[in-house]
């Protein structure tokens, strides 16, 4: 795909053919293993690409805020998972209590002491919010072991909220050679944490999991929904775990070449594209072979980001960029990078066809 004339880089583009493809391809597969699809809308913040996952066939959405709930919640959406273990004071009750009037709300909870917080402030309204347990299942991040859920969900409905599932978050999976790994912890750890909640007398509806990297690898023998994000873009992660392709990409930076060296014995062949961390983001984890991706020039590596240079080392076997040549990068992490934004170009064809607010941008409480 070309770069439309009309774009000043650095921009953020969205192909909604690759994305309207990526989002049908998720939906038939999760439908094919008996599982429902909650996709994470944090990866996006954009109303009307959830509008294609709930027409697509998403049972709800899964957001990471309150202010995401809200913001999805004024477009229409009528089923949200809060998947974060909140604390609710009686600020974050009253935006509870709006939501609820309008849809249904669920949020994760992993501590006795966060469910008697959130009960007391939230009063006579404790019925109208449902709560899922967070589960470890490997990550190490938030989420309690699974032999101590019957405990906490004791505790939580002692203090009159609802349990109605469990969840989990499959994080390790981020790193090669762990999908496959993550996936049976997740299972492990719901199946254990299911067992003990239903002996001990709890009816889960929800047995939640899921990320982009394990979603083609989580089974219906335990799980009843998964929660995928980055899967409606992709992004050099993504395509370093080769759990997407190239043509999978859906969402690049367009960035121009602003500085050219051919470089030496000391110095490698280099150009700086327009394209630093204020756009791209910052994100590297240790095991990526640079801070993005060229979508066409696989074989470049971006070394070195600072806030409004991107530096690329170009194989010596290649030709150099020009100056003022036009690029498609792929961010490491694309939930970051779009939320550096206000708006994103969609492009179809080769040939720009609307413009998307980022609306959830910067709603991190």
């Amino acid at each position: 795909m070309t770069i439309p004339e009309e774009i000043d880089t650095p921009e953020i583009m969205i192909d909604r053919d690759v994305l309207k493809r990526n989002i049908d391809r998720m939906a038939s597969a999760v439908r094919a293993k008996g599982l429902q699809l909650r996709p994470h809308v944090k990866t996006h913040k954009v109303p009307e690409i959830a509008e294609l996952q709930l027409a697509a066939g998403a049972v709800g959405l899964t957001v990471a805020t309150l202010g995401e709930a809200e913001i999805f919640a004024e477009h229409g959406a009528k089923d949200i998972f809060i998947a974060y273990p909140l604390w609710v004071g009686p600020r974050q009750a009253e935006r509870l209590r709006r939501l609820a009037e309008t849809t249904r709300i669920a949020v994760g909870v992993d501590s006795r002491e966060a469910a008697e917080t959130m009960a007391a402030s939230l009063g006579d309204a404790v019925g109208e919010v449902e709560v899922l347990l967070e589960i470890d299942s490997g990550h190490h991040r938030s989420g309690i072991a699974p032999d101590a859920t019957v405990d906490v969900a004791r505790a939580v409905s002692r203090a009159g909220l609802r349990v109605t599932g469990v969840f989990t978050f499959p994080g390790h999976s981020y790193a090669p050679g762990m999908p496959l790994k993550a996936a049976d912890d997740e299972r492990l750890a719901l199946s254990q944490a299911s067992d003990l909640l239903s002996a001990a007398g709890f009816h889960l509806a929800h047995r939640s999991g899921g990320s982009t990297p394990t979603a083609a690898l989580t089974g219906q023998s335990v799980a009843t929904e998964i929660r995928p994000g980055v899967y409606v873009f992709g992004d050099a992660q993504q395509l370093e775990l080769e759990r997407c392709t190239a043509e999978d990409i859906a969402l690049t930076i367009a960035a121009t070449v602003v500085s050219r060296h051919e470089g030496n014995d000391v110095i490698p062949r280099r150009v700086i594209l327009d394209s630093g961390s204020k756009i791209l983001g910052g994100d590297r984890p240790s095991w990526t072979t640079g801070f993005g991706r060229l979508l066409d020039h696989p074989e470049a590596r971006i070394t070195g980001l600072s806030e409004h240079h991107a530096t690329v080392v170009w194989p010596a076997e290649a030709t150099l960029p020009a100056l003022g040549d036009r690029l498609r990068v792929v961010p490491n992490h694309v939930c970051v990078a779009i939320n550096l934004v206000d708006e994103v170009t969609v492009i179809s064809g080769g040939e720009i066809v609307d413009r998307w607010r980022v609306a959830a941008r910067g709603r991190n409480r």
